[in-house]
């Protein structure tokens, strides 16, 4: 036991461990978010027998989880592969080229935990863009942007929502069909509040 908290404690093995830890702590947050996340959407809307609806919530949980943990010990591989290649030194650029060939070999698969998961990022990155310019002083953003912002992305949607449907993610179809279609239709008071198809 000794021995391997020395080997954990002696800094040339800092970075390898690190991206071990890197590999860890992306299967473990993978599942943390996911497992939540596929039980509610899961127990809200499937239909179906119970089993399927385990291995489907043990299956996005499984999948969200290895990927986070690769996409983790690919990046940090490849700054630490960059870094050794620059002199011992980190340059900017470094985040960028490791993070683009992570994101193409492990979220480059077009399914729904992957799009999930990229168009989660692409609304903060967007949000990053936008806020970048005055975060840096470049421009004062007036009191009524996020209103604005928040205003032009639901009456977006809401039309895409009615007339081009079939753009939208599932998930959020499904949501949607709940919130606004399913709300339509009730033919006793028990469907009235219960109603959920």
């Amino acid at each position: 036991m000794d021995s391997l908290t020395k080997i954990i404690l002696d800094p040339q093995y800092h970075d390898i461990l690190a991206i071990v830890k890197g590999l860890r702590n992306g299967i473990v947050y993978g599942a943390k978010v996911r497992f939540p996340h596929a039980v509610v959407m899961t127990f809200l809307f499937k239909t179906g027998p119970i089993k399927d609806k385990l291995r489907f919530i043990f299956n996005a949980t499984k999948q969200h989880a290895k990927n986070l943990g690769m996409f983790v010990t690919i990046y940090k591989t490849l700054l630490l592969v960059q870094k050794h290649m620059n002199g011992g030194k980190e340059q900017d650029i470094h985040s960028f080229f490791a993070g683009i060939v992570g994101g193409y070999y492990v979220f480059g698969t077009n399914n729904n935990i992957n799009q999930q998961i990229v168009l989660y990022l692409f609304s903060r990155v967007l949000i990053g863009l936008a806020k970048a310019p005055v975060e840096r002083k470049i421009i004062d953003a007036p009191q009524h942007t996020w209103p604005v912002f928040a205003a032009l992305i639901w009456g977006v949607v809401m039309y895409q929502f009615r007339h081009e449907r079939n753009v939208l993610q599932p998930s959020l179809q499904a949501s949607m069909q709940y919130l606004y279609n399913d709300s339509n239709n009730w033919n006793s008071l028990r469907n009235f509040i219960w109603h959920n198809k």
